[in-house]
């Protein structure tokens, strides 16, 4: 059994869900392994990782707005706001989605279904550089 580990910079232009699919997939390629598991961990508070769909750009639309409804930018309904008015709706994006995730390697392809991608969903205004952690063990 073989792991490798390392990390993906990401640089976000703002807020919204971006398509990391290809950086995965050609770390993974990267290490030369046939089957396993490969675990992401994005590293933020602000930020979260999803697999979605990668087809209708509306898809994703349509789930930003959803998360901008549930976790609203309103100072005034929040005591934390540090780092500006995004800063505490961004946490509470980030909590009810995922910091990590688990893909399957099988036959030396990451076990995506058709329509699935993989996305770093930030969740504050401006941009930002965002590391994932990448861990596969396999052989």
């Amino acid at each position: 059994m073989r792991q490798a580990t390392g990390h993906l910079a990401i640089a976000t232009p703002g807020q919204g869900l971006h398509e990391i699919t290809r950086d995965v997939v050609d770390w993974a390629a990267e290490q030369g392994m046939r089957e396993g598991l490969l675990t992401l961990f994005c590293t933020h508070t602000s930020a979260s990782l999803l697999i979605q769909e990668n087809a209708a750009p509306a898809a994703r639309a349509d789930l930003e707005r959803y998360f901008a409804r549930i976790a609203p930018e309103d100072p005034a309904a929040y005591a934390h706001h540090d780092e500006g008015p995004d800063d505490m709706p961004a946490h509470l994006r980030a909590a009810l989605t995922q910091t990590h995730l688990a893909i399957l390697l099988t036959g030396g392809r990451l076990a995506l279904g058709t329509w699935q991608g993989i996305y770093l969903f930030e969740h504050r205004r401006r941009p930002h550089r965002r590391v994932v952690a990448v861990h596969l063990m396999g052989e």
